[in-house]
């Protein structure tokens, strides 16, 4: 019985030991590289035709709403120039109109940042395709196992701290750009 319970004491710790050999040969395996896909999009010279556009089209936006602005402004005041020779009723009838009016102003002053915020991912999105595609030649080429973004959409940084070793071997970004002839 003690022979029976020492053989299964060493198996388990030679399948613990074979398991955690494994376990460290894995991770030895794992590449990991990090870009910064925003530098790039930053300094890909299509990237001032896509800034100019939306500059062009957030101006048409801004265009269309102070237009908008102007004639709600203009009703505001045709009402202020009436509203001590009407009725009590007329009055509260012109009020709500006018309310109503500014409401739909401010709606339509969001849906105008929604069409700008969609017209950048439109415009943007191609040159992220492009970005990704470079980035898996690259990370394939390197035997990279995963490649990680530098920042968050919100420029959070996310790598906190890289020795200058892990730099020059691990940040693929300049990598990238000579992908894409940058």
């Amino acid at each position: 019985m003690l022979k029976r319970i020492l053989s299964i004491s060493f198996f388990c710790l030679c399948t613990i030991g074979l398991v955690g050999i494994s376990i460290a040969q894995a991770q030895q395996k794992m590449q990991i590289g990090y870009v910064d896909p925003q530098s790039i999009l930053n300094k890909m010279p299509e990237m001032k035709a896509v800034e100019q556009r939306l500059k062009n089209f957030t101006e048409k936006k801004k265009k269309e709403f102070a237009n908008k602005q102007k004639d709600f402004q203009q009703k505001v005041s045709e009402y202020q120039q009436k509203e001590s020779v009407i009725s009590e009723t007329a009055k509260k009838k012109e009020e709500q109109r006018l309310g109503k009016l500014n409401q739909e102003l401010q709606q339509y002053q969001g849906k105008i940042r929604q069409q700008v915020q969609q017209k950048q991912q439109e415009l943007v999105s191609p040159l992220l395709d492009q970005i990704d595609n470079a980035v898996s030649k690259v990370a394939d080429s390197m035997g990279l196992t995963y490649v990680i973004n530098t920042r968050t959409s919100n420029s959070d940084v996310i790598v906190l701290y890289a020795s200058e070793e892990a730099k020059q071997k691990y940040d693929i970004t300049d990598q990238v750009m000579e992908q894409l002839d940058i």
